[in-house]
């Protein structure tokens, strides 16, 4: 007759996390010999299930079985004797001779690999003798199980919102196949206290050198927490307070502010009053240098200038920098030549110091800064230009066919168009050679050039050194110059149109 033993499988309330969970449970049934006898998932959720396992407790044997465990059993004994042997020469003690029967006859029988049945006929008897308890029974033990706080680590992972670890309640509990209740209760039993929301104070708890605490958060979840307990570094001790009266030794005098004590040496300092602790730190340290030195004095110490090529300091920075106040560094940039504006919207005045153009302008917010970049290509003949444009504006205008230098001054600050022809922007080309639009512009004017009303108007055409030029406006009634190479000869296309595209004229036979 077969013997069988029996044992209840559950998934908890929650069920398995993931189906590869559930068919590693119940591979691992497989492999420890488990037969499922009956299984009951819930229709909402698959992963949650109860059931039926049972087991052998017989099994067959062969003749190579029993010849392997006779052999095994010989080398067990054998070394049993051995060990007993040796053990009594080492202590002398006869103790050990009177308990190796015992143990030989232990060790001795068939270790089949299946534990015994256990005899459960007396169960039901309160009278019953206790029997002998096997390894099964001393688990179950509470003695051999672990604490509540060391069942706990191996659950625990580091903590993201703060020191230490910490794990989740509901975890815990499908991990032990315990209700949350349960969970709760031994918590309570092991001094952890339960707050009320995400905001009560934590209640500590410790054991064996590390702090336990349970927090809420604002999901209702309970957590787990544990840290080393901080270790003290200093011991607080209440000082005395005394009063000025008490500081003085008996039978001396207070010293007087700012003079020197009777019993300090004759090369010692007079102690300082706390105006002149102020005037010695905003003294500076060397004068600041004169004329181009003090811009290479501060060029190091000016980043790059994010609206244009160059560098820019504040002032204000650079006088801490140099150890000087801002009213002095605003002296010395005064007396180089920069022009300090009034306004954040005036025209800055540029002037030349050796191949590089320095400036000053105010910010939005009315600090002062110094600006300086290297010399374009062509910078020299815009510079050149700004003598005629200066003539043009305040004499009677020009004839059209002698423009002058106007356009040869402005011919070298166009850019190239994807067009082919040059063009640039009269605000900005204006702003480059240091004039206002408006003066810019009727210097253009005296050239021979017209001012456009319409975004389509027909502009005016004049030619010089091979170039025409003219002024038109876009859609966004921006005023725009333009050149490019001639078609006539030259000499003869000054102030007219160019010949209008398309097919070209036929010539006649001969």
């Amino acid at each position: 007759m077969s013997l069988w033993e029996y044992k209840v499988i559950t998934s908890g309330k929650g069920g398995f996390a993931s189906p590869a969970l559930l068919e590693k449970f119940l591979n691992d049934l497989g492999r420890e010999e488990w037969e499922i006898v009956h299984f009951h998932s819930q229709p909402d959720n698959l992963l949650a299930f109860t059931g039926l396992v049972r087991r052998s407790t017989q099994r067959d044997w062969s003749l190579e079985d029993a010849v392997a465990t006779a052999a095994k059993a010989e080398a067990e004994k054998l070394r049993a004797e051995f060990a007993a042997k040796f053990q009594a020469a080492a202590s002398n003690a006869p103790a050990a001779e009177e308990k190796s029967p015992s143990f030989l006859e232990e060790k001795t029988a068939p270790n089949d690999g299946f534990r015994k049945p256990v005899d459960t006929s007396s169960d039901g008897d309160p009278d019953a003798p206790e029997g002998e308890k096997d390894e099964w029974d001393q688990l179950n033990e509470e003695n051999e199980l672990p604490t509540f706080f060391d069942a706990l680590k191996p659950h625990m992972r580091r903590n993201q919102r703060g020191p230490g670890m910490a794990v989740g309640l509901d975890y815990l509990a499908k991990k032990w196949d315990l209700s949350e209740e349960d969970v709760k209760g031994a918590l309570v039993e092991c001094g952890l206290q339960i707050p009320a929301d995400d905001n009560a104070d934590p209640v500590y708890v410790e054991y064996d050198g590390d702090l336990f605490w349970v927090n809420i958060n604002r999901r209702g979840e309970l957590w787990i927490n544990t840290r080393e307990k901080p270790r003290p570094v200093f011991r607080v001790v209440p000082g005395t307070r005394v009063t000025p009266e008490a500081a003085v030794p008996a039978g001396a005098e207070p010293a007087a502010a700012g003079s020197a004590p009777t019993d300090a040496p004759a090369d010692a300092p007079a102690e300082r009053k706390p105006e002149q602790q102020n005037q010695r730190a905003k003294q500076g340290g060397a004068p600041l240098p004169e004329g181009p030195a003090l811009l290479e004095r501060i060029r190091p110490h000016m980043r790059r200038n994010r609206h244009e090529p160059g560098g820019s300091g504040s002032a204000t920075f650079l006088s801490r920098a140099l150890r000087c106040s801002e009213a002095d560094l605003v002296a010395a940039f005064t007396k180089l030549g920069l022009v300090v504006p009034a306004a954040a919207a005036d025209q800055p005045v540029t002037i030349e110091v050796g191949p590089d153009l320095w400036w000053l302008n105010l910010d939005s917010r009315g600090g002062l800064w110094i600006n300086g970049r290297e010399k374009a290509t062509g910078e020299a003949a815009a510079k050149e230009a700004e003598l005629p444009l200066e003539a043009s504006t305040t004499t009677a205008p020009a004839p059209a066919s002698t423009p002058g230098s106007v356009f040869a001054g402005v011919r070298l600050l166009l850019q190239e168009t994807k067009t082919g022809a040059v063009a640039g922007k009269t605000d900005r080309l204006a702003e480059k050679l240091g004039k206002s639009p408006e003066e810019f512009v009727a210097a253009l004017v005296a050239a021979g050039l017209k001012v456009p009303e319409k975004t389509r108007e027909k502009p005016v055409f004049v030619e010089h050194a091979g170039e025409i030029f003219w002024l038109n406006k876009n859609a966004k009634d921006e005023l725009w110059l333009n050149a490019k190479a001639s078609k006539y000869p030259e000499g003869d296309g000054e102030g007219k149109k160019p010949a209008a595209r398309g097919k070209k004229k036929a010539e006649p036979k001969e």
